[in-house]
Order: structure tokens, then C-alpha cells, then sequence
């Protein structure tokens, strides 16, 4: 079967997670397309597969070259971001892609002057929404290039080490390696399939933090409110517009950071909101913390003591600070991306992968790209060109092990 017929299938499966549940996983969906990996790999010869408490599904497949090697593993994740509804995916192929207008729905399209990356899919059959829901290609696209290639290794005519096959759940929501046993795992170097352009290598990620904002306000009634009032929601738009305009992700790219907001709620009385911090270098991560704080405590001293209650906590961090103290792991990918046509891209990941935190974990976690594009939305396609090079990919890679 080949790698799209299977992401057809698995988009049919809501696995949108839910970053305020405390279930693990975040979402039933999740757990349904987990089992059904896990029934695919056992069909597939794969007899060792389970689903853990959990929610990760973990298969290994043994060697079956007469040389000792480092065992490599492949990882992706079950879920798909909140940020857009995954229920009643409607996907649909445009084949040969002439590089003109692509139509959504009545309400919604996609050109290349809009998306500039369309222009160098002239020729590619693409993967589309029907622009009411994300496709899902994040992270769907990734378990269906892996589950191609599980097929195709265990066929037993492509020589290979030791090979570990993991899917994640939640982490769109940053939870994917919260229980990952990197031990059972057991890989000596792994790779997430969980990038874009197939082009695109990635070993270096954002350092991550998350902030919560709560603002206490007075709610008094506004015919008798001067002198008394603090309206909340003015005081956490005053506090919002302390941080810089332009570190914004809307105006920023490659290796600038940002400051986030990605919720905010409240009444008069009370205000709470939330926020991402970004930087890929060490010293500007923890500069943006302390000016997020000195911005609270300067609201403080302006509106009385705990107006604002700021906790700050660290998500994860620049991988590649780690990856550079051996970059075998690199270094094979890139070789074996260069030896089946492809011109390597190394960009820096605007995001973080369940790689970065495993990395720190002790198991090296680079990333490798899926053809999918625009993700986390009603734009996001994906290229069934390129999923079929990410297959050819990770064999190469998986080859290549033995030869070195």
C-alpha cells in the first residue's frame, strides 16, 4: 500500500488534541488510531508491537544483516493541532498540479501568490482540504511514510540493523515525550518524520517556555467606579503592549524569537491569559523571560502588589546545543538525502518536535520532512510526491547504517 492510500485512511480519525484535559491521551480519537497502528504493524509482521498505558505505540523490527550497528528508530505522533477542527476530514487529490488556483470551498482557495511554496509543486499530486477543517498532515503524513516503509522493510530484501518504530501522542500540546521510555525504545539514534519541505533537514529547534498571565482587577459598578475601578482586561491590554510589537511571529522568521499570546479570557474582576516564548539562542531565551517578568513587575508597581501573578515555565530547548557533540546522526541523513537526488536544507525548526525534548533525553532526534505544508490550518496540503521520497529516504538512511 502506498504511503498516501494509508494517510487517506488515517485522516478519517479525529485525533485533534485537547490541551486542557488531563486524560492521557488529551483525546479518545487518539487512542483509536493508536490501536489501529498497532494491528497494522502485527499484520505487517511486526509481532512485538504494543500500545502502552500511556498511549505510545512502540515496534521493533530485528536486523537481519550479519553486522553489528546502531539500532535507528523512526517516531511520529498521533495527534493533530487544537488550533483547527480534525473532525470529518474531507481530503481530496488534485493530480498533476498545473501550479494554478486550487479551490477549497466556496469560501476558501489557495494560488501560488498567496503560497509561494505551490510554485515548486508544478507536476506533484497534491493531497487538499476541502477548506473547512487542517488536513492532518501533522502529524499523519509522518506515521504513513513510516508504516510504507515498515511494509517495504519487511519484505526482507532490503539488508538492515535493528530498527524502533514509535508514535506519540499530544504532542501538538507538548506532552508527546512526557512518558516516552526512551529504554524500551531502545534506539541508539532516532529521527522524527514530522517536517515539511522533503528537502528541509532539521537538527535545531526553538528554546521554549510557557507563561501564564492572571490579572487581578475591582470590579465596581461603572456609574460609581472612579478612583476604584482596575479593569482587568484593560490592565492586561496595557500589559500586552509593554512587550515588543516586533517580536511577534507575525513579523518574525529563521532565527528571530517571539513573545506569543495564544489566549485570553476575563471579566472585569479577573483576566488571565497565556503565552508562548520563543528564541533558538540561550541568552536571548532567558533575556525575553526576564523582561516578561520586569513587565509584570512594573505593572505591579504601578497598580499595587499582585495585580499580576506571572508564572514562567521552560517547555523545552535547542536540541542542537546536544546533536553537535556527535553529528553521526546528521551527518547520515544528509548523505543519504544527497545519494537519492535531494539537495539538503538545513533550516532551523520554528517550532519544537517530540525530538528536542528526546534528545535531552539522551536519545539524538533530528527531523526529517513529510511534503506537507501550511500546517494547522485550512490551507494545509501535502505533496504525495515527496511522501514517497521520505520513504526512500529513511530506508536509504536505515542502509546506510550498515556501511558505516
Amino acid at each position: 500500500m502506498k504511503a498516501y492510500e494509508r494517510f487517506l485512511e488515517y485522516v478519517k480519525i479525529n485525533t485533534q488534541a485537547d490541551p486542557k484535559s488531563g486524560s492521557v491521551p488529551s483525546t479518545e480519537g487518539q487512542t483509536v488510531l493508536a490501536k489501529m497502528l498497532v494491528e497494522e504493524l502485527k499484520s505487517l509482521g511486526v509481532e512485538n508491537a504494543y500500545l502502552d498505558d500511556s498511549g505510545v505505540v512502540y515496534g521493533k523490527i530485528k536486523g537481519n544483516a550479519n553486522k553489528a550497528c546502531k539500532t535507528v528508530g523512526f517516531i511520529a505522533h498521533l495527534d493533530t493541532s487544537p488550533d483547527m477542527s480534525g473532525e470529518n476530514v474531507r481530503s481530496r487529490i488534485v493530480k498533476n498540479y498545473d501550479g494554478g488556483r486550487i479551490e477549497l470551498s466556496d469560501h476558501a482557495h489557495m494560488d501560488p501568490s498567496t503560497f509561494p511554496n505551490l510554485e515548486n509543486k508544478v507536476g506533484h499530486d497534491l493531497i487538499v482540504t476541502d477548506g473547512t477543517t487542517l488536513l492532518g498532515a501533522d502529524n499523519k503524513a509522518g506515521i504513513a511514510i513510516i508504516m510504507s516503509f515498515v511494509e517495504r522493510i519487511m519484505k526482507g530484501d532490503i539488508l538492515h540493523g535493528d530498527i524502533s518504530i514509535a508514535f506519540t501522542p499530544d504532542e501538538e500540546i507538548g506532552r508527546g515525550a512526557d512518558n516516552f521510555d526512551v529504554e524500551a525504545f531502545g534506539a541508539d539514534i532516532a529521527y522524527t518524520v514530522d517536517g515539511g519541505d522533503i528537502s528541509v533537514f532539521e537538527y535545531e529547534n526553538f528554546n521554549a517556555a510557557s507563561a501564564n498571565v492572571v490579572v487581578n482587577g475591582s470590579s465596581i459598578h461603572p456609574g460609581y467606579a472612579k478612583g476604584k475601578m482596575k479593569n482587568a482586561i484593560l490592565l492586561a491590554m496595557e500589559f500586552q503592549s509593554l512587550l515588543p510589537a516586533f517580536m511577534n511571529p507575525a513579523y518574525t522568521e529563521k532565527y528571530e524569537g517571539f513573545y506569543h499570546i495564544t489566549d485570553i479570557n476575563g471579566m472585569c474582576e479577573k483576566a488571565e491569559m497565556e503565552y508562548i516564548i520563543r528564541n533558538h539562542d540561550d541568552k536571548l531565551f532567558n533575556e525575553q523571560k526576564e523582561f516578561f517578568m520586569k513587565a509584570a513587575e512594573f505593572m505591579n508597581a504601578k497598580y499595587g502588589e499582585n495585580t499580576f501573578e506571572v508564572s514562567v515555565k521552560d517547555s523545552y530547548y535547542n536540541m542542537r546545543k546536544m546533536i553537535e557533540k556527535d553529528m553521526t546522526v546528521v551527518d547520515i541523513a544528509l548523505e543519504a538525502m544527497r545519494e537519492i537526488g535531494i539537495t539538503p536544507q538545513i533550516e532551523p525548526i520554528r517550532g519544537g518536535t517530540d525530538g528536542a525534548r528526546l534528545t535531552y533525553m539522551g536519545l539524538p532526534c533530528p527531523n526529517i520532512g513529510t511534503g506537507g505544508y501550511n500546517f494547522h490550518g485550512k490551507y494545509e496540503y501535502l505533496s504525495i510526491n515527496e511522501m514517497d521520497k521520505s520513504v526512500e529516504l529513511i530506508t536509504r538512511i536505515t542502509g546506510k547504517l550498515i556501511s558505516n
